[in-house]
């Protein structure tokens, strides 16, 4: 009976880490050759199949929007023509790959924001790891505090509301 309670507990507290901890369960690797904006990109692989990859985590300033174009760039910057892993586990309605971006071992989704190019996506936070929740909150936060990017204005518009009254 103790033996039947363990093995259930276990199994109980395996169910729950997995619920919490999303996974990104498939891994894509290939060449960016295209930069829609601050959190979508164009990636090719090497069956020369195109992948639109909208970064997890972060939702970025819209091209017409203020900060749109200096976001598209810096990830540019980061991103653009280098080989890169996707770490992916769904698509969203517009049938883009959601996923985090590696390049040379640097999370490009993180990057922007750091760089104040983009917020850290909290309507979707859940799909992320619990310790990526928490570093891309620092990020913002700190983004925030030295005034970096967007974070140089004092109330800037978040995509999600722009797009509300656009």
């Amino acid at each position: 009976m103790v033996t039947l309670i363990r093995r259930s507990s276990i199994l109980l507290l395996i169910s729950a880490f997995t619920l919490i901890r999303p996974s990104l369960g498939e891994t894509l690797q290939g060449r960016v050759v295209g930069i829609t904006d601050g959190d979508t990109i164009t990636l090719l692989d090497a069956s020369n199949m195109q992948w639109k990859i909208r970064l997890l985590g972060i939702d970025a300033p819209e091209s017409k929007q203020e900060f749109g174009r200096k976001s598209k760039e810096a990830l540019s910057s980061v991103v653009f023509n280098r080989q890169v892993s996707v770490e992916y586990n769904k698509k969203d309605r517009y049938g883009r790959t959601v996923g985090k971006i590696i390049v040379d071992g640097i999370d490009a989704n993180l990057e922007q924001v750091k760089f104040g190019m983009a917020w850290h996506f909290k309507k979707y936070q859940k799909e992320q790891s619990l310790e990526d929740r928490a570093i891309y909150t620092q990020a913002e936060s700190q983004a925030r505090k030295d005034k970096r990017g967007l974070w140089q204005n004092a109330d800037p518009m978040p995509p999600w509301i722009w797009r509300k009254n656009h």
